[in-house]
């Protein structure tokens, strides 16, 4: 856990979710598309076919039932009276990951740092929060 944002001459673009589906027919291999208000996209796979289902849930506006791991972040951040501000989506060698950023009750900002991206999309759309890319990331859409 890391208090305040070390990051800051990184460049990071707020997107939105565009598509969420999957890679093949079973459902087993998630696959989603975000969009630059400029334009430019990134594709992200090759994360579990559950994560995409939850993420498809919740754009929707479906948050009747959230997995238990969602549900551990939720009363952590009830206990401490956080919220989640937003998420950054960045490579990390071979994978994504993401930093997630709260803000507590005292309006000191924390950051959880280097967590798999499609968890992180997952509670970012179910909390209604920006998602931001690594502007390495995102392509013209051709």
């Amino acid at each position: 856990m890391y208090i305040g944002d070390e990051k800051q001459d990184e460049i990071y673009t707020p997107v939105r979710v565009t598509h969420v589906g999957f890679m093949d027919e079973n459902g087993l291999e998630g696959v989603l598309t975000f969009m630059a208000e400029d334009g430019r996209v990134f594709s992200m796979r090759a994360f579990s076919g559950e994560v995409a289902s939850h993420i498809a849930r919740f754009i929707s506006g479906d948050r009747s039932s959230i997995p238990t791991i969602y549900q551990i972040v939720e009363s952590l951040a009830d206990t401490f009276g956080a919220h989640l501000l937003k998420v950054e989506i960045y490579p990390s060698k071979d994978v994504l990951r993401a930093d997630l950023y709260f803000e507590n009750k005292d309006k000191r900002i924390f950051t959880l740092r280097g967590f798999r991206a499609s968890d992180a999309v997952a509670l970012a759309t179910f909390y209604d929060v920006t998602i931001y890319v690594h502007d390495t990331l995102l392509l013209k859409e051709a």
